[in-house]
């Protein structure tokens, strides 16, 4: 059905408002690929935003499954077509992408695409990333070769102005996360000066006290005794304070953001940070309890810890499904493993014992399935609230 002006209007300003009321650069990429495909009448829209080794830091893509994501295989790199569209200034319209002469095939599971529409998002002179659409609705056919049907000068314009919208959300998200991760440093110093004056100094004070006890006991019991319950005393305010800095520490993004957004951007944070390839893939989970929120986190986080520090692992895959009222955590590595027989010494060296105490906690259950050069998987089930 066409629409209207009123109604193209329409849909471009929610389009817009959307973008620019997301915070999350995740968020941001998601919006603004779904808003282009919506609009133009795509069948598929992708938005690439490069890294600086020949890839994708960051390749979000709408009008395909997780399933058929995951069979089309890792994030693809700058070649091509794709690597045009991070060079130049202008738009790319195509009618079949395939007769293009940087075309370079696609892998098995990848959709069939013919006309094609890119933009690349800029800000000044950087750029951003990189906005794709392919199959116009109502155009030539997708096995069909192109016969000039299909994206329109209209389309391009509208793919124009939302690019520059994009790129001014995108800033922003950008900028506030920075912002944030910033606050959060200057947070944890906070805590770590608080943590030096007010513990340690009671610590200090604890161990002049039991000397003190030790050097009365065979001379003055009496006093020894008075000094003892000093010790009790002072270790008591020292587990207090030290319950009090751990209570604080709960991360500041999983009470704003909830908890499939931080483990998001934890992920993301560790992808870029290890040479190991590091995915976060979520499906319907819905809010969960606080307390059974940071036991998920901290028990993805002490497992991500230990695949990239000590599996040798290539790849790490984080999952979190729902099921029923509560979730699924799935944190599986690709690393050397270890065998059942040595569970015990693994579980102290992988802190096994602490993520099962975190899960039982809060009412879960927690697996671990591991076996020598065949990598490591620990589930987490929460029964939500």
């Amino acid at each position: 059905m066409h629409k209207g002006p009123c109604t193209g209007l329409a849909a471009v300003s929610t389009a817009l408002l959307a973008m620019s009321r997301r915070l999350e650069v995740q968020d941001v990429l998601r919006t603004i690929v779904v808003s282009a495909r919506e609009l133009l009448g795509a069948e598929y829209a992708a938005l690439g935003v490069p890294d600086d080794h020949g890839g994708f830091a960051q390749f979000v893509v709408d009008g395909i499954t997780e399933e058929q994501w995951r069979r089309i295989g890792p994030l693809p790199r700058q070649h091509g077509i794709l690597a045009a569209m991070l060079h130049q200034d202008g738009p790319e319209r195509l009618t079949d992408v395939r007769r293009d002469p940087r075309f370079g095939g696609w892998p098995a599971a990848h959709p069939e695409m013919s006309d094609f529409l890119g933009m690349p998002v800029r800000d000044g002179e950087e750029t951003l990333g990189a906005l794709f659409l392919a199959n116009k609705h109502g155009a030539t056919p997708s096995d069909a070769p192109g016969d000039g049907r299909g994206f329109t000068d209209e389309d391009e314009e509208l793919l124009s102005l939302l690019a520059q919208h994009a790129a001014i959300a995108l800033t922003n998200a950008r900028l506030y996360e920075r912002s944030r991760e910033l606050t959060i440093a200057e947070e944890r110093s906070r805590l770590a000066h608080e943590l030096h004056d007010a513990v340690s100094q009671k610590l200090f004070s604890l161990r002049l006290t039991a000397q003190a006890a030790s050097a009365l006991v065979d001379r003055d019991p009496a006093r020894a005794k008075d000094e003892l319950q000093q010790v009790a005393a002072l270790a008591a305010e020292a587990a207090d304070e030290l319950r009090a800095a751990v209570t604080e520490l709960r991360p500041a993004a999983l009470d704003e953001d909830g908890l499939v957004a931080t483990l998001r951007d934890h992920v993301r944070v560790l992808d870029r940070a290890h040479t190991a390839h590091v995915t976060f893939t979520c499906d319907g989970v819905r809010a969960l309890p606080a307390t059974q929120e940071e036991a998920v986190l901290r028990v993805a986080q002490e497992a991500l810890h230990n695949a990239l520090r000590h599996s040798g692992a290539e790849t790490v895959e984080v999952t979190l499904l729902r099921r029923g009222a509560g979730a699924l955590l799935s944190v599986r590595d690709d690393g050397r493993g270890f065998s059942p027989s040595t569970v015990r010494t693994a579980g102290r060296h992988l802190g096994l014992v602490s993520m099962r105490d975190r899960a039982s906690g809060v009412g879960g259950r927690l697996e671990v399935h591991s076996e020598p050069a065949k990598g490591t998987t620990i589930e987490m089930e929460v029964p939500g609230g």
